[in-house]
């Protein structure tokens, strides 16, 4: 896809993403919602960056003009917006850059079952938008607007019901929240506290300026959490991204947790024999060794939510069992709750998970810990010279002796590790990623690939 790519559409606001460009990519939305005849309103919701308000009033005219209502739900993180959009049955728009940087903005497409729009409809929305083809309404047929209150509320009683809360306050739990200044300082703090747990905050105050880390929860951006957490005698630190729909922790000692053993800690709470796991290409072999222990399978998918949602919906139609799925960055889903990230929800079943083992988070990780990560981005300057890295790192991949695998990007498995290189799907980034037992080995593997772009010249 041109226009959605792996996450929906973002950019820097004003440059790669306009209000215009906002206000046709809702019409071409609300032009194929309409098309459908069961759709007269549409919910829209941002999360707190400092272009959001202008974006969803785009976005509102937008759907207006093509006929449909627009409810408006304010600030909210975008699982508390497919919680509505499942509630009430109607289609939603997230105004939203999730972990991007605070110049960046975005609109994500949710479906009148809260759940992302599968690819087949985003196809269709991007050729109205490509082909120009909406269809707008007569002055006296244009939507109304009208804002709901209630929405947050509501969302944290749904995460309640959703959670053994009577084993999660017995365990007397002190969490601290870092909510990174992002839509989920209006929603954690609150349900943490209203599931027994005695809540410390950081970063916790709205402000789409970001002021006190950047919005993505990396271990580069969380030492204040760490620090945090020791100097409050926590016993989990939980870190959400702009739009909270992702968690990371930080374990008692304050300790990042990688995300990945967090999610192979999780996922084996989840699994039995038999069933599915779906992940991205990018998975750490953590998760590969919980599910072949549990004697279930895993499936990989290229590497974004709309590829892993699309691919959960297609073995449930099937009759599979899927506990669990999502990537190590924190982005977990948990299908039978809903098919949607929910950063406060993973938090929840993590929080259970200490609960009902009566360990330490080190020590529930613990078991998970014998890989090291490294991740790199290197920054491209137009689509020639990103074109060029990544026919470097195609050339590197195909001389080496590794097994490649090209579902997304190239992936070379050597046994003891692995290198993974791909263009990001949000920033103008080439992310490589490498997995090992040693921090030496895993270093060794990223560098196999970065240093193919090292020098590279484009002219």
């Amino acid at each position: 896809m041109r226009v959605f790519g792996s996450s929906g559409v973002r950019g820097v606001v004003n440059d790669d993403l306009t209000p215009e460009y906002a206000t046709d990519v809702a019409q071409a939305a609300g032009s194929v919602w309409g098309r459908d005849g069961d759709v007269d309103r549409v919910a829209i919701a941002r999360d707190t960056r400092a272009t959001g308000a202008m974006l969803a009033d785009a976005v509102a005219s937008g759907l207006a003009s093509v006929g449909l209502d627009v409810d408006r739900l304010g600030v909210l993180a975008t699982p508390g917006l497919q919680a509505y959009a499942e509630r009430e049955g109607v289609p939603g728009v997230m105004v939203t850059a999730s972990h991007n940087p605070p110049e960046y903005n975005g609109i994500k497409l949710v479906g009148a079952d809260g759940v992302e729009l599968p690819r087949e409809r985003l196809e269709a929305i991007e050729r109205r938008l490509l082909d120009e083809t909406v269809e707008r309404v007569a002055w006296h047929e244009t939507g109304d607007s009208r804002r709901v209150d209630g929405v947050r509320r509501a969302y944290i009683e749904g995460l309640l019901a959703a959670v053994d809360r009577e084993a999660v306050a017995a365990a007397d739990l002190t969490v601290a929240v870092d909510p990174g200044h992002g839509a989920g300082s209006i929603t954690s703090p609150d349900f943490f506290r209203r599931l027994g747990c005695s809540v410390k905050t950081i970063h916790a105050q709205p402000d789409g300026h970001f002021p006190g880390r950047d919005p993505e929860p990396v271990a580069s951006n969380l030492g204040d959490l760490q620090r945090f957490v020791r100097s409050t005698n926590a016993d989990l630190g939980v870190a959400h991204d702009g739009d909270a729909d992702r968690a990371i922790f930080v374990d008692e000692r304050g300790e990042y947790v990688e995300g990945s053993a967090a999610l192979a800690a999780l996922a084996a709470a989840a699994i039995d024999e038999g069933d599915t796991v779906v992940s991205a290409v990018n998975a750490s072999q953590r998760l590969v060794d919980v599910t072949d222990e549990a004697g279930a399978d895993l499936t990989l998918t290229p590497i974004g939510s709309t590829y892993i949602v699309s691919r959960i919906r297609d073995l449930r139609a099937t009759g599979e069992t899927v506990p669990v799925a999502g990537e190590g960055n924190g982005g977990i889903l948990f299908p039978s709750y809903r098919i949607a990230r929910d950063g406060a929800y993973t938090a929840a079943r993590f929080c259970e998970l200490l609960a009902h083992r009566g360990e330490p988070a080190s020590e529930v990780v613990a078991r998970y810990d014998d890989y090291v990560n490294v991740r790199r981005d290197v920054e491209y300057d137009g689509e020639r010279q990103r074109q060029a890295m990544l026919d470097a790192i195609e050339r590197t991949a195909r001389e080496s002796v590794a097994d490649l695998d090209t579902t997304d990007g190239y992936r070379l498995d050597y046994g003891d590790g692995w290198v993974l290189a791909r263009p990001s799907g949000t920033e103008p980034v080439v992310r490589i990623y490498a997995e090992a037992r040693t921090a030496d080995r895993a270093e060794d593997l990223a560098d196999q690939l970065y240093g193919a772009l090292s020098g590279l010249r484009v002219d």
